[in-house]
């Protein structure tokens, strides 16, 4: 059976249908039914309104004492609310910000205000996201010097797999991001894709760019190495066709991109030679990324725990190199089983983007889960289209619906931090919900350990579909 098109559709997915195992749930923890996709123009449930909370023992009231209201969760406005949230962050070098779905608009808008507040309180300079290598470039470079036209890139980049990234939030985020560098030409705030889903041409050319001035002797090796693999077509339908090559093939391709890599590692001279150097194979290390991880058979499911395995690592380490070679402090923006300190589903995700950035950075890394109540969101339907769907109140001895009881609508807490009557509570299992690309899928309510998953929460009563723009 010919999966890799499904595969690969979910693979922003970080526990997509066509992926993941869901662990058991319990019937203390039931998880919401899945909801139909419902019109743009309709409400998501209002359900009812918070009421006010029980004995002081109790998980919530609990947590009412440790979390921090958030005065809004749109981008605009002052930041003083976010105080507490800076503490949490303490001396952090990498902010993880999750999501419980893939597109929903307060998901994206939170993350846009926490981004102000990092760059503007803490010295944050870098947003880092689940978009290929060469995506991040292309992003970068506009940010960063003007050129090009940013919804015509969006328009190009964010296609296929990545198109829930074509949003009018993440475009109003961008936008801040540029304006932010034209006040502060000479103290930028920069974007990196970390992802390993496509190399874009560019990536070609700065490796061939790089070896004409640097390594001439290279030049004729390298054009041979990468011979056929230069995109020539946009990435969705690039990796469509990659995919259906024979897995030899791939195999081949891989081999190749490896034999490049390790070229280019020869010689790394000095100075701004050495600086050159390092992302020219930085470049060739993204292509080569992606040939590796094409190069598993995405046609056995025995395969698919080691490729999602590679993935989450490959964007772990992205995310290390550009903080070790730039000094930034980062935020990374992804779904919340990326982020999480332990994977969601270990059976088909072993393990995450969190874990390795925790073991690689320790305490240098920080894991903030988002989680919701109610609302609505885009994905893709079984039909393979793109709906909005919407889900109701959280059903009783779910994550949510505890949380959803604390005192406050919209609030942040530190859970390092949870006052006695919490902790029993946040390190017991309980059902979350975790809506990836694709809806419904298999794992949409695993069961989680939330002081074991993350280090701070914030919750949301209700979110909102995001406007996608294409």
């Amino acid at each position: 059976m010919n999966t890799h098109k499904a595969l690969f559709a979910a693979l922003i997915v970080p526990l997509g249908a066509a992926l993941a195992v869901a662990p058991a749930v319990s019937a203390a923890t039931p998880p919401a039914p899945a909801a139909a996709p419902i019109s743009a123009g309709a409400a998501a449930p209002s359900g009812p309104q918070k009421t006010a909370a029980p004995a002081l023992r109790s998980p919530e009231a609990a947590l009412g004492r440790a979390a921090h209201p958030l005065r809004t969760t749109e981008p605009r406005g002052g930041l003083d609310d976010l105080r507490p949230f800076g503490r949490m962050v303490g001396d952090a070098k990498v902010v993880g910000l999750g999501e419980a779905t893939h597109s929903s608009h307060e998901f994206f808008t939170v993350k846009h205000r926490v981004l102000r507040y990092l760059v503007e309180k803490k010295g944050f300079r870098a947003f880092a996201l689940e978009a290929p290598w060469s995506t991040g470039l292309r992003l970068n470079d506009y940010l960063t010097s003007g050129r090009g036209d940013l919804r015509k890139i969006m328009d190009e980049e964010f296609r296929g797999t990545y198109r829930f990234w074509n949003n009018a939030e993440y475009r109003d985020l961008l936008q801040w991001m540029r304006a932010y560098n034209v006040e502060h030409p000479k103290d930028p705030v920069r974007f990196v894709g970390d992802d390993n889903g496509f190399a874009g041409a560019e990536l070609y050319d700065k490796v061939s760019t790089y070896a004409a001035g640097a390594r001439p002797e290279l030049t004729a090796r390298l054009a041979e190495l990468y011979r056929g693999l230069r995109p020539a077509t946009d990435a969705e339908t690039y990796v469509n066709d990659y995919l259906a090559k024979p897995l030899a093939e791939r195999k081949k391709l891989a081999e190749r991109t490896g034999r490049a890599v390790d070229l280019l590692k020869q010689r790394p001279g000095r100075g701004a030679g050495a600086e050159a150097h390092a992302w020219a194979v930085q470049h060739a290390t993204a292509i080569h990324q992606m040939t590796t991880m094409f190069a598993f058979d995405w046609d056995d499911p025995q395969d698919i725990p080691d490729i999602m395995r590679y993935r989450d690592r490959v964007m772990a380490e992205n995310v290390v190199w550009w903080r070790q070679r730039t000094g930034d402090k980062i935020v990374l923006a992804a779904h919340n089983s990326h982020i999480a300190l332990k994977t969601y589903a270990p059976a088909s995700h072993p393990k995450i983007q969190g874990q390795f950035l925790r073991e690689r950075l320790g305490g240098d890394y920080l894991s903030v889960g988002l989680t919701f109540d109610r609302g609505s969101f885009n994905a893709l339907g079984r039909d393979g289209g793109v709906h909005r769907f919407a889900v109701g109140p959280a059903a009783p001895g779910t994550a949510e619906h505890t949380l959803d009881r604390v005192r406050y609508r919209d609030f942040f807490v530190d859970l390092r931090n949870a006052p006695a009557p919490a902790r029993a509570w946040l390190a017991a299992p309980r059902t979350v919900k975790n809506i990836g690309a694709t809806y419904p899928g298999i794992a949409d309510a695993p069961q989680i350990r939330l002081a074991k998953s993350h280090d701070v929460v914030v919750h949301l009563k209700k979110v909102e579909a995001a406007r996608m723009l294409k």
